[in-house]
């Protein structure tokens, strides 16, 4: 499909930094279309779902005909809920962000009206509101129409399922005749098209349905993540996973080059892909992906188009798609030719309820996952290398190798084991500091506690008030000196293993998790230990983590009881 970039709708200036610092770079469809019509002045009736990009395709329009130096009411948007009409606000205060003077307020049931009424008082250009607390204020007088150039509504369809027919009738009907009248329904039952008959003149029909689309046979996960996390957490899911090529998808330009610069000056093989290179630079970029001279793409949506490597084995969404179809274009890119692929989102905050929608609309499963800890990296690398040594034992004729080996075993005084175990520290280099103790049964002890499931423990003591504690013993002896003693409000009650702690530490702070010392769990909370150096830095990376979705609550313990 052809791509409208948001430079060529002749848009305000300022309009076009807000809508970059977004990180958008080209108008989705429903955008494409309706923009330049609203533009225009016409009435619309606009068919679009919701994660098609439609406040912003009616807000920004709405925007370039608002009047700054005027306080006085000039545009209304209704929506069916309160939840939309915060959101919807929400995204047009961000589109106005270098708009110096233009204030947007969303009304509705539930908050205080003497608020609202004082806000409005104080001079408002754009309202966002429910239709039944838009007639209240109509009621009072405390909104006036006499200035409004145009209105929205916006999932007129669900305003009509929820009963608001007759006040969205009402409203309409008290607005300037010559205002601008903007609609958006998901459907059209004849009652929408009734009110389009009545009150638009001569509307422009903008209709974008979502087609159906097949997500591919590929894993997908996602991990909560701090914005300022990303790039670690990126680098050990490289690490882990080892992929062969990935791409990596960014929502703009500059993350797209901040990104690359990272990744390389950390080792990597990357390169960046997006619409300021010039086609020479990105034949070369492709060509060096192509061959694997490049390991790592990372493009924005635009720059991505055209991407046909086969052989890519990863896509990493570091910003979640603005529109639901984007995402199945994005991981569309691996698992291709019947190969197996695997797809990682990073969400920050809110960004949930963004990947529900995409959950929702493409009818598939994404998988929450921990952030894995540097021990979880260096686990799995064994695992890899051993799994080579087993493909290599049974694929090659060793005979040559063993002679060798049986040779060098009868002149040095070392066993067969010792030569492996030499050779396996080769492979992992300094990483090798950092294996889990094997001595252990990894699958029921350190990989589970690592990775969230139960703990066993090295020790174990009984808990007192609350219930018997769980403890994960990392230290022999747990009163050092040198460890300090933290204090976690959440326990077995919660639902939270030793492991959950063990990884929510090890993922926030960096540090890595064999320097945790016990994990005493009880019924309604739990002690930790950690290096006493460490101890302030764990308590500031610990601030305002979940853990098993719970926000929790770290300090260092006090004395007795604690």
């Amino acid at each position: 499909m052809e791509t409208v970039r948001f430079d060529e709708l002749q848009l305000d200036e300022r309009i076009l930094r807000a809508v970059a610092d977004m990180g958008f770079e080209e108008a989705s469809p429903i955008q494409a279309q309706a923009i330049p019509v609203q533009a225009e002045g016409r009435d619309i009736v606009g068919q679009a779902q919701t994660g098609t990009g439609k406040t912003a395709a009616f807000g920004i329009p709405l925007l370039q005909k608002i009047d700054p130096k005027s306080k006085k009411l000039q545009a209304v948007a209704l929506c069916p809920t309160r939840e939309l009409a915060i959101q919807v606000a929400d995204e047009i205060r961000r589109l106005a962000k270098y708009m110096h003077g233009v204030k947007v307020l969303p009304i509705y049931g539930g908050q205080d009206i003497v608020k609202q009424i004082r806000s409005l008082k104080d001079g408002t250009q754009i309202i966002i509101g429910t239709p039944g607390r838009v007639m209240d204020h109509m009621r009072r007088k405390t909104v006036k129409f006499e200035n409004v150039h145009t209105v929205v509504m916006d999932e007129a369809d669900e305003m009509l399922n929820m009963g608001f027919l007759e006040d969205m009738e009402t409203i309409l009907s008290q607005l300037p005749e010559d205002r601008q009248t903007v609609m958006f329904s998901a459907t059209m039952p004849n009652a929408i098209m009734e009110i389009a008959r009545k009150f638009q003149q001569d509307p422009v029909t903008v209709k974008v349905v979502k087609k159906e689309l097949t997500v591919p046979k590929v894993t997908q996960y996602y991990y909560e993540v701090k914005p300022k996390s990303k790039v670690e957490v990126m680098c050990r899911l490289l690490d882990m996973y080892a992929p062969k090529l990935s791409v990596v998808f960014c929502n703009t330009k500059k993350q797209v080059d901040e990104l690359v610069q990272a990744l390389q000056g950390r080792g990597y093989f990357a390169e960046g892909l997006h619409g300021d290179l010039k086609q020479i630079q990105r034949d070369r970029v492709m060509n060096s992906f192509r061959n694997g001279k490049t390991e790592i793409l990372v493009a924005t949506d635009v720059a991505a188009r055209g991407i046909d490597v086969d052989d890519v084995e990863a896509v990493f969404n570091y910003d979640l798609p603005q529109d639901d179809e984007y995402y199945v274009h994005r991981i569309g890119r691996t698992g291709r030719a019947g190969r197996e692929g695997i797809a990682f989102s990073f969400v920050v905050g809110k960004e949930v309820y963004k990947l529900r929608d995409i959950q929702r609309y493409c009818k598939t499963k994404i998988i929450p996952q921990a952030i894995p800890s540097l021990n979880d990296v260096t686990a799995i690398k064994v695992d890899k290398i051993l799994e080579s040594v087993a493909d290599t034992i049974g694929d090659t004729d060793l005979s040559k190798m063993v002679n060798i080996i049986e040779k060098k075993l009868l002149e040095e005084d070392y066993t067969s084991l010792d030569l492996a175990a030499a050779l396996l520290k080769m492979t992992m280099g300094d990483e090798s500091e950092d294996i889990i103790d094997t001595r252990e049964p990894r699958s029921l002890d350190t990989l589970d506690s690592l990775y969230g499931g139960g703990s066993r423990g090295r020790s174990s003591r009984s808990g007192n008030g609350n219930g018997n504690g769980n403890s994960r013993g990392g230290r022999n002896d747990s009163s050092r000196d040198d460890m300090a003693r933290l204090f976690i409000n959440i326990g077995k009650n919660q639902n939270v293993k030793p492991g959950d702690i063990l990884g929510a530490i090890a993922g926030e702070s960096g540090m890595p998790g064999k320097m945790v010392g016990s994990i005493d769990m009880y019924d309604k909370y739990t002690f930790v230990e950690v290096p006493r150096e460490n101890a302030d830095a764990v308590l500031q990376a610990m601030k305002d983590v979940k853990i098993k979705g719970k926000n929790i609550h770290m300090e260092k313990a006090n004395g007795k009881g604690r």
